[in-house]
């Protein structure tokens, strides 16, 4: 009986947390971005002050694990277009501006931040792969574009 309570808590979690933070979100690369920015990169534990006032610390955690797991997930099960499309989008949207986010994040190597704790280490390699071969793209379309104008 427990566990299905605390099952039930973990998907009220995940409902909330879907429709008021990550539904808005332009994008999975968006919301892989926020959802890896909630992580305390020294703790690996995620804090979301909304959801700490509503649920007990242990459903936010295993619900938003799970959420991390499933966009990072859904990702590499998306066509690379489809991806580089979307990681455009996000990349665009951040302060530093596109140019300048894509040559920060293949030379730091940023998009690492973003691998789920747990999830199996060929995954992990090939989001890694995918992210630098998106990322050249990106940079090889931008100064293309750039040189045509």
């Amino acid at each position: 009986m427990k566990v299905l309570t605390q099952l039930q808590q973990n998907g009220r979690v995940v409902q909330d947390f879907t429709l008021t933070t990550l539904e808005p979100l332009p994008g999975p690369f968006a919301r892989l971005v926020h959802i890896a920015s909630l992580r305390d990169l020294s703790t690996g534990r995620y804090e979301h002050a909304g959801l700490e006032v509503l649920y007990p610390d242990e459903a936010i955690q295993q619900a938003l694990e799970m959420c991390h797991e499933q966009i990072f997930e859904r990702i590499l099960e998306s066509p690379l277009k489809q991806q580089e499309q979307d990681l455009k989008l996000c990349l665009g949207s951040m302060a530093g501006g596109f140019r300048q986010t894509v040559d920060h994040w293949r030379r730091m190597e940023a998009f690492r931040v973003l691998l789920p704790e747990d999830a199996p280490g060929y995954l992990k390699e090939l989001f890694c792969s995918n992210m630098q071969a998106l990322l050249e793209i990106l940079d090889q379309g931008h100064s293309t574009a750039r040189s045509d104008a």
